[in-house]
């Protein structure tokens, strides 16, 4: 009993901190969010410098774990975090949204010879579209059943991509064409090979820099765009479908088309992540598309605080950062997330950064990944007590 006093004090202690963090936050000036938004941007760039890489990746190149597995990850739980977190929608096939991106760069970039922008465009509209072609069988089911599909419909890519020889069966596709390099880039007459000794839009093979630039822009759009729909009517009845999906269709919101559109906004972030890094990779071929992606991008998601997006982002850079830190360990590093994942859950069941609102939702019992078609039992629920009385 004592165990379980202290463990549900602590709980709440990094509630209340969290909390008040939240609340300074709010009462925060304009300008100085944008200020910080604005270091935190530059921040974000200084990273691949080579004073972290010791400390940060000793066993790997520091710079080529910031574009993959670390940036690839962000983004990709952002994108997932639309779907799960926003709306509630389990959706455990979002890798394949990744790999339709991927194989749009490599099939249009190898056989049309487009230009790498106009295949990230015509890649994200592949990729909306085909959340909407898998959400609008699908969308009518929930919590489990959803995840079901959706989990077949990932593997149902990658299989078809392994069987198809047209788009290059179990070798996959070689030879993709990198984006538009300009070279000596200057900005206010500063030359950056000379002055930082990095050419930010040279687009090579050797140097992963100017990709994680590219990747550190889109992660921008993409936040941008996110935080607008998730305060906006849209963000709203996102929320209203996650608490209670009856009610909100009751209440009048068209709740079949929201989720549609989640999944197309979810499809079309994954879609881009992967034009990108299959534009860096040269080659890609179906294992590169396993189903283990998706459930990592959803670890991560459910890590940081499912439906906060500052959270899932510190979720997603610690799960794909922590086994490239401790890759000297070998298997055992393996080992020691996984130990790290049950500490979480038994510690900080709603995240490392929860929102407020989502949290409650846990407390009341209905939380999670929406309610997954039944009443999940949050972490201070007294499902258990009611039910004995």
């Amino acid at each position: 009993m004592n165990q379980k006093n202290s463990l549900a004090g602590f709980r709440n202690g990094l509630g209340r901190f969290g909390d008040a963090m939240h609340d300074r936050w709010l009462s925060t000036p304009g300008w100085q969010r944008w200020v910080l938004y604005v270091l935190l941007i530059v921040g974000a760039l200084l990273l691949p410098s080579e004073s972290l890489a010791p400390f940060m990746s000793p066993y790997t190149d520091w710079a080529s774990i910031l574009f993959f597995p670390i940036g690839t990850y962000v983004v990709l739980a952002i994108g997932l975090n639309v779907v799960v977190g926003q709306a509630g929608l389990l959706d455990l096939g979002f890798v394949a949204f990744y790999a339709v991106g991927g194989y749009a760069m490599a099939l249009i970039g190898t056989r049309l010879g487009w230009n790498f922008w106009l295949i990230l465009v015509v890649g994200i509209g592949i990729c909306a579209l085909s959340g909407l072609t898998l959400g609008a069988p699908t969308l009518r089911l929930r919590g489990d059943y959803l995840a079901i599909v959706t989990l077949g419909f990932g593997e149902i890519i990658r299989i078809t991509a392994r069987n198809t020889d047209e788009i290059g069966g179990p070798n996959g596709v070689r030879g993709i064409p990198h984006p538009p390099s300009v070279e000596d880039f200057k900005l206010f007459g500063v030359n950056f090979s000379e002055v930082f000794g990095v050419d930010p839009l040279k687009y090579g093979v050797l140097d992963p820099r100017p990709y994680y630039y590219l990747l550190v822009a889109l992660a921008v759009i993409v936040i941008i765009l996110v935080k607008r729909w998730e305060k906006s009517r849209v963000g709203r009845a996102w929320a209203a479908i996650r608490e209670d999906e009856d009610a909100a269709e009751v209440m009048g919101v068209p709740t079949f088309r929201f989720k549609m559109l989640a999944f197309a906004i979810g499809a079309s972030i994954g879609g881009a992540m992967g034009v990108l890094w299959a534009a860096k990779a040269i080659s890609i071929n179906p294992n590169d598309f396993q189903f283990l992606l998706s459930a990592t991008i959803l670890a991560a998601v459910v890590m940081g605080g499912s439906g906060n997006l500052p959270g899932v982002m510190l979720g997603a850079f610690l799960v794909a950062w922590l086994p490239e830190r401790f890759r000297g360990l070998q298997e055992y590093r393996m080992l020691i997330f996984g130990a790290v994942l049950v500490a979480l859950m038994i510690f900080r069941p709603e995240g490392l950064l929860p929102s407020r609102q989502r949290r409650a939702e846990l407390q009341e019992g209905t939380g999670g990944m929406g309610t997954l078609g039944a009443e999940v039992p949050g972490p201070d629920s007294q499902v258990e007590e009611v039910a004995s009385k």
